[in-house]
């Protein structure tokens, strides 16, 4: 008997028949634009991918709100287990955010044979080694590209584009919140808190935006970057973190003039031996492309051995971008399951077994250039006080000036960049020199990233 295998050409229309069911949990600002770009643009998404990707389920605690997107009732729920426990569902969204029951729900989507994909950073810093060992026992897809970057592909293209280097330096903006505060102080010259409110107003901050403003935000995202690109998992607690409520003004036109740009960064950094990850604000060379990255857009720095450099800018929150990084993992799923493709991937980048336990370094011990604003009186020998203090914690001074006058006793600035220092010989020397009787107000610091 001579048996005839079906052509390829017959299984890729078989294919364009089919319907992967996706089961959205938040049906939030980013789960209206995945249902918005689906709406829209569901013929593109057949035709590129051989099949639809259609809504089955949306569950949500609130489904009388209008979200400004037309969903037929019948598809909402406020009960999440309809959706994991439904056989026709292929993939689950989760949008909620937060720890739990985020945690869970993504669990039990896992559990029961579901692909999953979610913009979850906190979680993902926090959790991940659970999530991941959940995708790789179920052999199911985890995708998370939205959770770092919105729409930049920077998650694809640590574990695929660039999969044969090996990663010395991953940093970046990866806070539009943060970013179109310190644009708008730099550019317009706006005090931090008309900065905020107007970010409130836009849409572009949350009405508590601790966050975004604290770092802590960017510390999710570089602990998520720092795993994948580094094979390591990173305590989430340990990641020196620091937010922007610290930079004035003054600051900002100090950098200016001495030509730097001020940046909230994520930082990641391998030497081979340890790993230093931190979250700060940071002056930037105003020539360097990353120091002209403005308003809400992101930027992302990746350096290898085989690379100087690549950046990769765009849109980094929002509904639109971050709902089309959402659907773009959807669809790597739903190409996995035409394909009969199971764990193609790791979703950590590294194998399990050949994840690596890298120490980080402590903040102490980091070297970097300095930017230093004292307020002290104007009396003499202030400047030799405090520049001696410093030498003697091996501290050298690039460039100062000192700009106005003291007004009763309040101080007048004093401005200093530093050569090469290390961490915690700057920081004995600010301990000291914020005792003197000359020195009105704490020291300010900035870290200098050129």
């Amino acid at each position: 008997m001579i048996r005839f295998s079906s052509p390829p050409i017959f299984d890729f229309f078989a294919n364009i028949m089919k319907s992967i069911k996706i089961g959205l949990i938040g049906f939030g600002t980013i789960g209206a634009g995945v249902v918005k770009i689906l709406g829209k643009n569901g013929d593109i998404i057949r035709k590129r991918l051989g099949a639809s990707v259609e809504i089955a389920k949306i569950a949500d605690l609130d489904i009388e709100t209008d979200r400004g997107v037309a969903v037929d009732r019948s598809l909402l729920t406020t009960d999440a287990s309809q959706l994991f426990n439904d056989p026709e569902i292929d993939i689950i969204i989760e949008l909620i955010g937060g720890y739990d029951p985020a945690r869970q729900f993504i669990l039990q989507a896992m559990e029961n044979g579901k692909h999953v994909v979610t913009a979850n950073k906190a979680l993902l810093a926090k959790h991940g080694e659970e999530l991941f060992t959940a995708a790789e026992k179920h052999r199911v897809t985890l995708g998370f590209e939205a959770s770092v970057g919105g729409a930049i592909p920077i998650i694809r293209s640590i574990k695929e584009g660039f999969v044969a280097n090996r990663f010395t330096l991953i940093d970046g903006i990866v806070n539009g919140t943060a970013n179109y505060i310190l644009s708008k102080m730099s550019d317009e010259n706006c005090a931090f808190d008309v900065a905020l409110k107007e970010a409130q107003e836009k849409g572009f901050a949350e009405a508590d935006p601790t966050f975004d403003i604290e770092g802590i935000d960017s510390a999710h995202k570089i602990a998520v970057l720092s795993r994948l690109a580094y094979g390591t998992s990173v305590d989430f607690d340990a990641i020196y973190t620091q937010g922007i409520t610290c930079i004035t003004g003054d600051d900002i036109q100090r950098a200016r003039e001495f030509g730097y740009r001020v940046k909230l960064l994520a930082i990641a950094k391998y030497d081979g031996k340890e790993l230093d990850v931190r979250v700060h604000p940071a002056m930037i060379p105003v020539a360097y492309p990353m120091a002209n990255v403005n308003g809400v857009l992101n930027a992302i720095r990746v350096c290898d051995d085989n690379m100087e450099e690549n950046i990769l800018v765009g849109h980094g929150a929002g509904s639109m971008p971050t709902a089309s990084a959402v659907i773009a993992d959807a669809v790597e799923a739903a190409r996995n399951i035409l394909s009969g493709a199971t764990a193609r991937v790791s979703p950590q980048s590294y194998l399990k077994e050949h994840m690596a336990d890298i120490p980080l370094k402590n903040i102490s011990e980091i070297e970097t250039e300095y930017f230093l604003r004292f307020s002290v009186l104007d009396k003499p020998g202030v400047l030799s006080r405090i520049s001696g203090i410093l030498g003697e914690h091996s501290i050298s001074i690039e460039s100062m000036f000192q700009r106005g006058i003291d007004h009763d006793g309040r101080g007048a600035p004093l401005v200093m960049m530093t050569h090469l220092a290390r961490e915690k010989n700057i920081q004995s020397a600010i301990k000291e020199i914020d005792q003197l009787d000359v020195v009105c107000e704490k020291t300010a610091l900035i870290r200098v990233e050129s």
